[in-house]
């Protein structure tokens, strides 16, 4: 026991100060992504629509394929990651209750106030809707259909990453308890930089396991697993790091081959798409310690921002939507419209609700 609470203090010692700033980073950067990539899907052609959708286009979607096979499970990956450092410092009592507060409260707050919101324009776009939002959320909350939100019924909307994250939270902590960190940590020091790469295997595998029409708690657990015992490793991350040339050469190829596969014959294959997905992550995570492991301005603003922003952006960018598509009908308008509106309303939503103080706890302000 004195053996462990030493090393654990050694451990302390060794991160004191060194914050990994190329997490904070990555985690900003894939954030701001997710405004190209809502408002690409306003003109999907995967056949899922969205809130408001103008019908399909090629190019649009191939340019989601290009990043969705990673942006979002980096995301989990990240937040293992996080929580490993993170219970270097906190208690797993202190950790549950902060979680409870970043994850949970947030949740049932955007439940209420902000997802209701965007299936009224979605009712108002494909139903002609013209009730009130009252109507609509009673609506919400007694309708229950295929969890998309596009007919008005209950949705988590984008929600959806908040509570998988929250309850994948909870999962790991009891296999943190019997498996601590310390157990695997020597086995996982030896991996070579292919077997790293081979751990996309589980990825892919545990895809299947809590499937909800392609939103997967067992693959995001197994990512953030992985990121709390593999990816977090002093030692990986260096022999990632040194391999970063050729591993982005891989990538690379295997991008280009994933648009080619779906532009020219519509492949998006599971197997495939997981092993692009980790893949990339691998990569992104070398390029990040050594480009982007350091402290700037965009990082002090949007170590704050960036989460308020993802709990914001959707209901706002939908909202734009809606009015944009209404008033041109220039493709390239529309999709500048969008994007770029609904990122600069939101990052002023977020200013003025942080001022509310019972507002700022709902969209998980510091």
């Amino acid at each position: 026991m004195t053996n462990r609470k030493e090393r654990k203090e050694m451990r302390l010692q060794q991160h004191k100060g060194t914050r990994k700033h190329y997490i904070d980073n990555l985690r900003n950067m894939t954030i701001l992504l997710l405004f190209p990539v809502h408002t690409f899907m306003i003109w999907n052609d995967f056949g899922s629509r969205f809130y408001i959708w103008q019908g399909e286009n090629r190019i649009l979607s191939t340019c989601i394929v290009l990043v969705n096979p990673w942006f979002m499970p980096l995301l989990f990956v990240l937040a293992g990651m996080s929580a490993r450092y993170a219970l270097e410092k906190r208690s797993r009592k202190e950790f549950v209750i902060q979680r409870i507060h970043k994850l949970l409260i947030p949740f049932l707050g955007g439940l209420v106030f902000l997802v209701p919101f965007q299936t009224v324009y979605a009712r108002k776009f494909f139903e002609n809707y013209e009730g009130s939002l009252w109507e609509n959320l009673c609506y919400f909350f007694t309708h229950l259909t295929d969890f998309s939100g596009y007919d008005g019924a209950f949705t988590p909307g984008h929600l959806w990453f908040i509570l998988f994250l929250f309850l994948i939270s909870l999962l790991a902590l009891a296999v943190f308890r019997f498996l601590p960190y310390e157990k695997l940590a020597a086995h996982v020091e030896k991996l070579p930089i292919v077997g790293v790469v081979l751990l996309f295997l589980p990825v892919w595998l545990m895809y299947y396991l809590g499937n909800f029409g392609g939103y997967s708690i067992g693959k995001n657990l197994a990512l953030y697993l992985l990121g709390y015992y593999v990816l977090s490793n002093d030692l990986v991350a260096e022999k990632l790091e040194k391999s970063r040339k050729w591993l982005t050469c891989v990538c690379v190829i295997v991008t280009i081959a994933s648009v080619i596969m779906y532009y020219s014959f519509s492949y998006y294959g599971d197997l495939w798409v997981n092993f692009v997905g980790w893949f990339s992550i691998l990569v992104l995570l070398a390029t990040g310690k050594k480009c982007f492991n350091k402290r700037t301005g965009f990082t002090d603003y949007f170590n704050q921002a960036s989460y308020p922003v993802y709990i914001l952006h959707q209901s706002i960018l939908v909202a734009l939507a809606y009015y944009v598509v209404q008033i041109s009908e220039n493709l390239l308008i529309q999709v500048a419209s969008i994007g770029f509106g609904s990122f600069l309303l939101t990052v002023l939503a977020y200013h003025v609700v942080r001022l509310i103080p019972f507002a700022r706890k709902l969209i998980g302000v510091k």
